[in-house]
């Protein structure tokens, strides 16, 4: 019966953990941190550069209301695709 609720809580264990991990996952980009985005990633409001984590990001941030995005890479450009934006 001991060795019973030991797999039992450790089963629990691995499956609640797994579901914060993609939880955690889930609510790391927000789509209102981007400034401007690039085909290979964004820079955030902070003027710091960040590669898109997942395609699912980039493609969310495309069809955001506002989005400034640009279908080539970020080094392109002299400034490397940084300019200030007025929000």
């Amino acid at each position: 019966m001991h060795g019973i609720l030991k797999t039992a809580a450790l089963a629990l264990a691995l499956v609640g953990g797994a579901a914060g991990i993609g939880y955690a996952q889930s609510v790391t980009f927000s789509t209102g941190n981007v400034g401007i985005g690039y085909s290979d990633g964004y820079w955030d409001r902070d003027h710091a550069w960040h590669e898109w984590q997942r395609d699912a990001d980039r493609d969310a941030y495309r069809r955001s209301r506002n989005a400034e995005y640009h279908e080539w890479r970020h080094d392109r450009d002299k400034d490397m695709g940084w300019h200030e934006r007025h929000y």
